[in-house]
């Protein structure tokens, strides 16, 4: 081990502190480049809620083929719920498929936690809102088939609540403004 290591490995090893190493604090260039990157985090999970919002309701061909289309009398859920039904939840979600009040939820939670992540406004409501809703389309695929625990529903999850921890409206958004209006001071959840 060389002499530059063996210190603060050794000191590591033996829980003791080095007294002159400098604290973790982050400079204020990296504070801001983190505000960024969270900003794009953002947007783009927006952008994720958003577009799955519009292909559902106008059937653009992706995911949603014009003939599905929620404006063409297509149901938002059917697809994804009657293809549950193999999995372990599948008798409780399949049940939902095509039901008018599960597809109006689910289409004004696409394009209302879209919308705020995009914006940066609403942040706590959209984190719980979207961890809600990706929590349930987690559970509705148990068992998962790639990994026992964890895909891209959980990871969602995860960077929602980090993004409304950490003011990532504020940034390439209009989060600091909305904060600050008198609807949102008299109602904090709304933040």
């Amino acid at each position: 081990m060389t002499p530059a290591l063996k210190g603060p490995i050794m000191a590591l090893a033996e829980g003791r502190h080095q007294r002159d190493a400098a604290p973790l604090t982050p400079t204020p260039r990296a504070t801001r480049s983190a505000g960024y990157v969270w900003a794009v985090a953002r947007i783009t999970i927006g952008w994720v809620f958003l577009w799955a919002f519009l292909d559902k309701l106008f059937g653009w061909g992706f995911a949603t083929p014009a003939d599905r289309a929620w404006v063409n009398g297509g149901s938002p859920t059917t697809g994804f719920l009657k293809g549950t039904s193999g999995h372990a939840l599948g008798d409780l979600f399949s049940g939902l498929a095509g039901q008018a009040w599960v597809d109006w939820l689910f289409m004004a939670g696409l394009l209302g936690i879209g919308a705020a992540l995009v914006l940066g406004a609403g942040m706590r409501i959209a984190a719980v809102t979207g961890g809600l809703l990706l929590l349930f389309m987690w559970a509705a695929e148990l068992p998962l088939e790639s990994n026992p625990f964890i895909d891209e529903h959980i990871v969602y999850a995860v960077v929602l609540a980090v993004l409304a921890l950490t003011n990532a409206g504020d940034t390439l958004g209009i989060g600091g403004w909305w904060r600050n209006t008198g609807v949102v001071r008299r109602h904090p959840v709304l933040r």
